[in-house]
């Protein structure tokens, strides 16, 4: 899902840096997808290019969210540029992400349907929590803080999940993820290997 260029838009630690390189989307079952990354302990300029990389890499796919994983790249970092439920986009990068999620009353379940670029075209209900909080570092290691809820609390803990080797099929039931499969299944061959560095024959 595009973000909402129209909407208003929060960079509370600033843009994502600009001029990266479009790169593969890595698919499922490639072993970087299914295992914890490693921490993030250099913020450097080989950072800062993948993060511009990655961010090239989601717009191109017309994503909200891109963890290093799905380049291709052992490293707890993602990006993010997403609405919430009143349409406000944030921009963000997380380094070493940690999730915090409502508990007991506060807790409700939103049921919206959850994709992810690394299965590309395929789409099914997930329930989770309305809310979200993701605490950790930014570009310079300094502590950064994002919270919301709707979509943007889906895209924080989707590719905080990506961070720790889940993705959001590990979270399905067997049914639920065979209808995945069909779906993604009826797409695929409109996403070549190379994708997003090479388009989509999407109509």
């Amino acid at each position: 899902m595009p973000p909402d260029s129209a909407a208003p838009t929060r960079a509370p630690y600033g843009p994502l840096p600009q001029g990266g390189t479009v790169r593969p989307v890595v698919r499922w079952g490639s072993p970087v997808m299914h295992r914890r990354q490693a921490e993030v302990t250099a913020y450097d300029e080989e950072l800062r290019t993948l993060v511009a990389d990655l961010a090239a890499t989601m717009y191109a796919a017309d994503g909200v969210g891109l963890a290093a994983c799905q380049i291709g790249v052992d490293l707890r970092v993602f990006v993010f540029d997403c609405h919430d439920s009143t349409s406000e986009r944030t921009v963000g990068v997380v380094c070493n992400p940690q999730v915090t999620l409502p508990e007991g009353r506060d807790r409700r379940l939103d049921e919206e349907d959850e994709g992810c670029l690394s299965l590309p075209g395929g789409y099914v209900p997930l329930a989770r929590p309305d809310h979200a909080t993701v605490d950790g570092t930014g570009l310079d290691g300094a502590a950064v803080t994002f919270t919301g809820d709707g979509m943007l609390a889906r895209c924080l803990q989707h590719e905080t999940d990506h961070t720790l080797g889940i993705i959001f099929a590990d979270r399905l039931s067997t049914r639920w993820r065979k209808k995945l499969q069909k779906n993604h299944e009826r797409v695929a061959e409109n996403y070549p290997d190379e994708w997003p560095a090479v388009p989509a024959t999407v109509d």
